[in-house]
């Protein structure tokens, strides 16, 4: 991509040491060894030239020469704006990824063929296509980009697949405290309105039709709305003969205009607050939205000031506090982002329960910090030589010269902007860097998003909100409403769980059951599976599961030692914590020990799943492990249980439940947190009292 780097290495540029004359005297003493060399001043950077020019359709094309590998690829880049998807937002992302999957003249296999033959690559967006191949095949890899460029077909049945797998990403993104934040920061710095505040959801992803994807692409994939970028070991005439062969028919349009809304800054620190029952951690953002847009007078000033706070280097302040001074997390840092529309700073971190809310206060300390008091000399030092370092192995990508090209068009930068990159950095000055912060950083006025243990984390964070008040958001970033349902007298723990053992059936029928079998159907990893489970009331228990007609794992407690086989190796166990947790789990009614000695529950209010209000309660077995319990305040029926399983948190939903033999069981089952998607299992038959005990042997 970079077809010129008559460049200097850039570290070499900013430390090379003033020359010594040559009469210079040695000293035998080697005093001179104490003090470092000054560094030479920064010298504008030959990055190498790059072509342009427009076809008649309002195509902007760029060529950027670079010789040194026979390859060659075409980036093909969108210039609208973000769109406000509103009810259907994420149709643009399908739209994008439908183009690659088959055309009037190719199916998606066909295409995946065509590409693997020439030993090329492309993948296509909502923004635009990529394609790369060696030189000689250019011709070969534009018929089949052009191909999915001017003939998609729109498949019902690819659209139908796509969905399916968004469908799963979103089932996974709910249990991810990332996401979750991710989502809750979106909404919360610019609004339900704004496209920036958008997110998709299950209910959005359901309203997308194939007609909003072919409208999509009818309305923006023009010409005049696009930049063909070609880097690599092309001449400037090859590619204007390619581009003019490929994509001079390519007609124009005319392009909607769309103003994003104002975007409203948090007046005082506010306070919103994801739950994940049984986290162990909070991931923490301090966030906000600013206008800092590419290439502006205050870009490179602002990127050398977030640095010293959090920008990534292993010396910034957020890092140096948080984790080297009070250990509270493995990493802190800040981003401050510029975007032509509206950018964000966003400082974050995953630390401790018990130690969230002294994070915020040093997160807060440090921006302060920088905002009140200058920095020192030898903290600009450091960040200008790891802002240089990174811009010089940046260039070592051909591909960097096409996007500094592509964003002095799209920007509207000087053309030498980036020639001058350093000497910019380095006649940035200690107070730029205070009057930055001033202008960038504002502890006093920020979202602070934590998602984590409500129950152990939330009350603690009151006293940073400004209103003295805490908003709640599901994962999608949605705010709920509070629920407010009062607790009747008389309502405890216990009675609750009394109160699910009467509506399932009652402890008398409850115990008449000696053993339970149940089949039950899901799909792991794309693949069908079966599972089969027995259990029985003297603390034995069998599992085993199959897909495409073979048993792939199979398990056996028999009370004392336990069997596992998977794949064909068998291990026996009679001691371990594994064996601990199969007694644990091979019970037929775990509530039915609530009542007795060493557990203790905790009511912990009301909460709504799934749309219905539930009772919240806290369990400790006499073992110390926790889960959390949600029980249907009007059927009595548990809802959902949260557990910690080693690292990850298992949120199993519990639905449809289903009379057997007087008893009712959830015929379906939803586990999350212990796979990258959500595993659902569908309950095909239940049988009480029929299982033999040779179903439980270990041999």
């Amino acid at each position: 991509m970079k077809r010129y780097i008559f460049a200097l290495s850039v570290l070499f540029v900013l430390t090379q040491c003033a020359k010594k004359p040559a009469t210079m005297m040695v000293d035998n003493s080697k005093a001179w060894r104490a003090t470092a060399p000054a560094a030479a001043p920064a010298r504008d950077i030959e990055l190498g030239t790059y072509s342009s020019f427009d076809l008649n359709n309002g195509l902007k094309v760029i060529v950027v020469e670079n010789h040194k590998l026979p390859r060659v690829s075409y980036q093909l880049a969108f210039n609208h704006d973000a769109l406000l998807e509103a009810d259907k937002a994420g149709y643009t992302a399908i739209a994008g990824d439908l183009l690659s999957k088959g055309t009037k003249t190719k199916t998606k296999a066909e295409i995946d063929e065509a590409i693997d033959f020439i030993g090329g690559s492309i993948n296509t967006t909502a923004q635009g296509i990529y394609a790369s191949s060696l030189k000689k095949h250019s011709e070969k890899l534009l018929d089949i980009m052009t191909d999915m460029l001017y003939n998609p077909v729109f498949s019902q049945d690819e659209f139908n697949k796509i969905k399916k797998k968004t469908e799963s990403a979103l089932a996974s993104s709910k249990t991810s405290p990332e996401a979750i934040a991710a989502n809750i920061r979106s909404k919360v710095n610019f609004g339900e309105r704004h496209p920036y505040g958008e997110v998709q959801t299950e209910e959005t992803l359901k309203n997308i039709e194939l007609k909003d994807c072919v409208d999509y692409y009818n309305t923006y994939f023009k010409p005049n709305n696009a930049y063909l970028v070609i880097v690599g070991d092309i001449t400037a005439q090859e590619a204007k003969d390619q581009v003019n062969k490929y994509f001079s028919k390519w007609t124009k349009g005319a392009l909607p205009s769309f103003g994003a809304p104002k975007v409203m800054e948090p007046r005082g620190a506010q306070v919103h607050f994801g739950n994940k029952d049984g986290a162990v951690q909070s991931v923490i953002n301090i966030s906000y939205a600013v206008d800092l847009t590419p290439g502006s007078a205050d870009a490179i000033k602002a990127n050398l000031m977030n640095s010293v706070l959090g920008g990534g280097i292993f010396s910034g302040r957020l890092m140096q506090n948080l984790r080297e001074k009070h250990a509270y997390t493995y990493g802190a840092r800040s981003t401050l982002a510029t975007d032509k529309i509206k950018g964000y700073f966003n400082a974050y971190a995953s630390v401790r329960n018990e130690v969230t809310d002294s994070s915020i206060t040093q997160f807060l300390i440090e921006m302060n910090r920088i905002v009140n008091e200058p920095i020192s000399s030898e903290d600009l030092k450091i960040v200008k030589s790891s802002t240089a370092g990174n811009f010089g192995r940046s260039l070592e990508s051909p591909q960097t010269i096409a996007n500094f090209a592509l964003n002095t068009y799209r920007y509207n930068l000087p053309k030498d902007y980036y020639n001058h990159y350093l000497k910019n950095v380095d006649a940035v000055t200690v107070a730029d860097i205070q009057a930055m912060a001033k202008k960038y950083i504002r502890p006093e006025n920020c979202n602070i998003i934590v998602v984590g243990s409500k129950d152990q984390v939330a009350d603690k964070l009151l006293q940073f909100d400004a209103d003295g008040k805490i908003d709640y958001y599901d994962p999608f970033g949605n705010k709920i409403k509070e629920v407010k349902v009062e607790i009747k007298d008389g309502v405890t723990p216990s009675s609750i769980v009394a109160n699910y053992l009467s509506a399932i059936g009652g402890t008398k029928k409850l115990g008449e059951v000696q053993t339970i079998s149940q089949k039950a159907k899901s799909n792991i990893m794309g693949q069908d599976a079966t599972i089969e489970t027995h259990m029985s009331k003297a603390g034995k228990s069998a599992m085993t599961m199959s897909m495409m007609g073979m048993n792939i794992q199979e398990q056996r407690f028999d009370g004392t030692k336990a069997m596992i086989a998977q794949m064909g190796q068998k291990q026996i166990m009679d001691s371990g914590d594994e064996l601990e947790e199969m007694k644990d789990a091979a019970k037929l009614f775990a509530q039915m020990d609530y009542s007795k000695p060493g557990y203790t529950m905790e009511l912990k209010g009301v909460e709504a799943v799934n749309g219905a209000n539930c009772y919240k309660i806290s369990v400790k077995d006499p073992k110390g492990k926790e889960s959390t319990e949600f029980y249907d305040m009007n059927s009595g029926l548990l809802l959902r249980s949260v557990v910690a399983q080693g690292p990850a948190i298992i949120t199993t939903d519990y639905k449809d439940y289903k009379e057997v033999g007087g008893i009712k069981f959830p015929f379906v089952q939803e586990l999350s947190g212990a796979m990258p998607v959500p595993l659902i299992m569908e309950v095909t038959s239940i049988e009480l009292n029929k299982t033999s005990d040779d179903v439980f042997k270990v041999e």
